[in-house]
C-alpha cells in the first residue's frame, strides 16, 4: 500500500477533516472559515481525479464507506485517515508575514525530556523550517503572530507540558534579530 498519495488525495483527507472541523466549531467565524475554506479547496478538484482519490483512500482503509436506508453513501475518515491529515497538515504549515511588523517577539522555549528526544528534534527541527531563529540550544524567535500554529505543533508532537510560548517587547539583541528579519 503506498503512503505517497497525489495532491487530490490529500486534500480529499483535509476536506474530510474540514467536516470534522465544522462538528467541532465553536464560534460563528471558525464555522464560516472552515466553509470557505473547504468549498474553495473543492472547486479547485477535477471529477475524474477526486473519484481516483477516493477510491485510493478507501483502498488504503484511511475512509470508510457508509451506507444509510436511503441509499444515500457517506463517506467517513477514520482514525488512521485522521492521523494522516495532521502529518499532511504539518508538512504545509506556514507562517504568513505580515506586511507591518509589530514590534513583538514570539519566543519559544522548551525543555523537553530525553525520553521526548525525537520529539523535541522534530520541534527545533520545524522551527528553524518555519524561520525561527535559535537564540539558544532551546529557545527560538520569530517577529510575526504564530500562536496557533505553534499550539498545533506542539499538539501533534504531544510535548504541551515542556513548551512555553511567549510574546517579548523587547530582546537585548534585537538590533542583531531586525536585521536578520530585515525588519530594518
Amino acid at each position: 500500500m503506498s503512503r505517497n498519495f497525489s495532491l487530490v488525495t490529500k486534500k480529499v483527507l483535509l476536506l474530510l477533516s474540514g467536516g470534522i472541523a465544522l462538528g467541532v466549531a465553536r464560534s460563528p467565524n471558525t464555522y464560516f472559515r472552515v466553509i470557505k475554506e473547504v468549498s474553495q479547496e473543492w472547486k479547485k478538484i477535477n471529477n475524474k481525479k477526486l473519484n481516483e482519490s477516493i477510491k485510493t483512500l478507501y483502498r488504503s482503509k484511511l475512509i470508510s464507506a457508509v451506507e444509510d436506508e436511503n441509499g444515500i453513501l457517506t463517506m467517513i475518515l477514520n482514525d488512521a485517515g485522521k492521523k494522516k491529515v495532521l502529518v499532511y497538515q504539518l508538512d504545509d504549515i506556514k507562517i504568513e508575514k505580515p506586511k507591518r511588523w509589530d514590534g513583538l517577539w514570539r519566543v519559544i522555549a522548551f525543555d523537553i525530556p530525553e525520553k521526548h528526544r525525537k520529539a523535541r528534534e522534530a520541534l527545533r527541527r520545524k522551527l528553524r523550517e518555519l524561520g525561527f531563529y535559535q537564540l539558544q540550544k532551546s529557545i527560538l524567535v520569530l517577529p510575526y503572530e504564530c500562536k496557533n500554529e505553534i499550539d498545533f505543533i506542539i499538539e501533534f508532537f504531544q510535548i504541551r507540558p515542556w513548551v512555553r510560548y511567549m510574546i517579548v517587547k523587547d530582546i537585548d539583541n534585537s538590533l542583531h534579530l531586525k536585521k536578520l528579519f530585515d525588519l530594518i
